[in-house]
């Protein structure tokens, strides 16, 4: 099967794999070669996957999504993801990935707060 996951920015990954678990809004599930097309609505957790050509399970955190099976396909698209082979380090690498997160959505925040107050101060002094 080829796996895909896709987030707005780019294609995180696009892999032959064997097996792959993800959570949907139903609970986990598990997909391997020769199952039936199907979608799912993904939850915030790990989504996991054993390579085609390796024994080492492969983790990847993610945020909400849509997980859909066609074929030999597998597409996974998300908001925010984040991947690592070694699952103690990848709990670090998602707490550092939504801390700086968070921090960028602070200063879009602020930003967009400042745009709105200066646009409102203008449009009243045309009045």
């Amino acid at each position: 099967m080829k796996l895909r996951i896709l987030i707005p920015t780019e294609v995180l990954m696009d892999e032959d794999v064997n097996s792959i678990v993800a959570e949907g809004m139903e609970g986990s599930f598990c997909i391997k070669p020769g199952h039936i097309d199907y979608v799912s609505a993904l939850v915030p957790g790990l989504l996991y996957f054993r390579p085609a050509n390796q024994e080492a399970t492969q983790y990847i955190a993610v945020d909400r999504g849509i997980l859909v099976k066609h074929g030999p396909e597998v597409l996974v698209s998300v908001r925010n993801a984040v991947a690592g082979e070694d699952i103690g380090k990848l709990h670090h690498l998602v707490r550092d990935h939504f801390l700086s997160l968070d921090q960028w959505e602070r200063k879009v925040r602020s930003a967009m707060a400042k745009l709105e107050s200066d646009f409102l101060r203008r449009f009243m002094e045309l009045s």
